[in-house]
Protein backbone atom coordinates (compact mmCIF):
# COMPACT_ATOMS: atom_id res chain seq x y z
CA UNK A 1 0.00 0.00 0.00
CA UNK A 2 1.22 3.01 -1.39
CA UNK A 3 1.36 6.45 1.21
CA UNK A 4 -1.19 9.04 1.57
CA UNK A 5 1.55 11.94 0.37
CA UNK A 6 -0.96 14.71 1.65
CA UNK A 7 -0.44 14.25 4.70
CA UNK A 8 2.92 15.39 6.42
CA UNK A 9 2.88 12.67 9.43
CA UNK A 10 2.92 9.76 6.87
CA UNK A 11 6.21 11.16 4.99
CA UNK A 12 9.59 10.93 6.63
CA UNK A 13 13.54 11.30 6.17
CA UNK A 14 14.96 7.86 4.43
CA UNK A 15 11.50 7.00 2.94
CA UNK A 16 11.18 5.63 -0.85
CA UNK A 17 8.45 7.86 -2.82
CA UNK A 18 7.30 9.02 -6.08
CA UNK A 19 6.88 12.90 -6.74
CA UNK A 20 5.62 15.27 -9.72
CA UNK A 21 8.33 17.57 -9.95
CA UNK A 22 7.33 21.47 -10.97
CA UNK A 23 8.31 21.20 -14.69
CA UNK A 24 6.43 17.77 -15.00
CA UNK A 25 2.74 18.89 -13.20
CA UNK A 26 1.32 19.36 -16.58
CA UNK A 27 2.47 15.36 -18.06
CA UNK A 28 2.37 14.11 -14.85
CA UNK A 29 5.50 12.20 -15.04
CA UNK A 30 6.99 11.00 -11.66
CA UNK A 31 10.55 10.81 -10.49
CA UNK A 32 11.28 8.27 -7.94
CA UNK A 33 13.65 9.27 -5.13
CA UNK A 34 14.30 9.38 -1.25
CA UNK A 35 13.13 11.97 0.89
CA UNK A 36 15.98 14.29 2.09
CA UNK A 37 13.75 17.10 3.89
CA UNK A 38 10.09 18.10 4.21
CA UNK A 39 9.57 21.52 2.73
CA UNK A 40 5.65 21.25 3.71
CA UNK A 41 5.01 22.72 7.53
CA UNK A 42 1.57 22.48 7.57
CA UNK A 43 -0.09 18.50 8.63
CA UNK A 44 -1.81 18.65 5.40
CA UNK A 45 -1.99 19.63 1.42
CA UNK A 46 -4.48 18.77 -1.31
CA UNK A 47 -1.78 18.59 -3.93
CA UNK A 48 0.80 16.34 -1.73
CA UNK A 49 3.37 17.49 0.85
CA UNK A 50 7.04 19.03 -0.79
CA UNK A 51 9.92 17.05 -0.31
CA UNK A 52 13.88 17.24 -1.18
CA UNK A 53 14.75 14.00 -2.84
CA UNK A 54 18.44 13.11 -1.89
CA UNK A 55 19.38 13.99 -5.42
CA UNK A 56 18.27 17.36 -4.56
CA UNK A 57 15.11 17.72 -6.59
CA UNK A 58 11.88 19.04 -4.93
CA UNK A 59 8.37 17.80 -5.81
CA UNK A 60 5.19 16.84 -4.10
CA UNK A 61 4.62 12.99 -3.20
CA UNK A 62 2.18 11.30 -5.29
CA UNK A 63 -0.71 10.05 -3.27
CA UNK A 64 -2.59 7.78 -5.67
Amino acid sequence: MQVDGRYRKNIYQGLEVEVILKKDQRSGKRTAGVVKDLLTNSSYHPHGVKVRLEDGQVGRVVYD
